[in-house]
């Protein structure tokens, strides 16, 4: 039998490896990293492009995504304040990843509703009605 894809991870980094899948394929961070793919991004810019997100959820996925070397953020000293977010050369590495994920999301949407709409149906038991 072959050996599967986890088979690949050296031992003592499973933990890790797991971590950073986690963070990768979370709600938001796919959509940050797409919408920062056509360029440097202030801050607004990010929040109005990335539908849903929360003010809080976006400062979180930025952050996250810095901490991890994915993006980069650049202060500038100006009133008023201006902040921009790009991709680094780590986080460009991604987009391919990230693309192809996106695309395979929008490819099969509708199928993946309908296997959830009949999975609920089939485990939703039937009330009988009383009189």
């Amino acid at each position: 039998m072959p050996a599967g894809p986890c088979a690949r991870i050296p031992a003592g980094q499973s933990g890790f490896i797991r971590e950073i899948l986690d963070r990768v394929g979370d709600k938001w961070t796919l959509l940050v990293i797409a919408t920062l793919q056509r360029g440097v991004r202030r801050y607004s810019d990010l929040q109005n492009t990335v539908p849903g997100i929360s003010q809080r959820m976006l400062t979180l996925t930025l952050r996250q995504l810095v901490q991890d070397g994915l993006v980069t953020r650049t202060a500038y000293a100006e009133v008023p304040p201006r902040v921009e977010y790009a991709l680094t050369p780590l986080g460009i590495s991604l987009l391919d990843i990230v693309g192809s994920l996106i695309d395979w999301a929008s490819a099969h949407h509708d199928e993946i509703r309908e296997h959830r709409t009949r999975f609920g149906q089939a485990t939703t038991k039937p009330t009988s009605a009383t009189s």
